[in-house]
């Protein structure tokens, strides 16, 4: 699944990007090897601080972390070449599309608790073209425009 959330990005390198969800980390240090720069948000300061710890044990340079409620984004650091979102959401934050540069992609799970539809939402203007991907299933997406538990 990270595999194929990095590619709906359709990176090129040296791109902006922003995640939603650091969890272990593991998919920001993808970012961070073909990206210019990853800013990630956590919102469980334990999670946040571990992957901090390890990724710049690693020597990842490239990688701002955030603590925070990631629906809301992070307005002062856009705009972002892409968006990852690695929980499932309700339905796809305006906060998150208002972020995304021109030509930008916001890759994200949106559906129930029991199951999503991964979808590609890409700006041309001030259109949002969606494409859906595949069916999935993710950890609920908590926050002021997600979930509230």
């Amino acid at each position: 699944m990270v595999a194929l959330m990095t590619e709906c990005l359709a990176l090129k390198g040296g791109e902006k990007v922003l995640e939603i969800g650091t969890g272990s980390g593991y998919q920001a240090a993808i970012l961070a090897e073909i990206c210019g720069s990853v800013v990630t948000v956590e919102r469980e300061i334990n999670l946040l601080e571990r992957s901090k710890k390890i990724l710049s044990e690693m020597g990842y340079k490239n990688i701002e972390f955030i603590l925070g409620d990631g629906t809301k984004g992070v307005e002062d650091r856009a705009p972002f070449d892409g968006i990852i979102v690695t929980a499932g959401a309700p339905y796809v934050p305006e906060s998150l599309k208002k972020e995304l540069a021109e030509g930008g992609r916001l890759v994200i799970p949106v559906g129930s608790f029991y199951g999503q539809m991964l979808q590609v939402i890409t700006r041309k203007g001030d259109n949002y073209i969606t494409k859906d991907i595949c069916g999935c299933m993710f950890v609920p997406l908590v926050g002021e425009y997600g979930w509230n538990i």
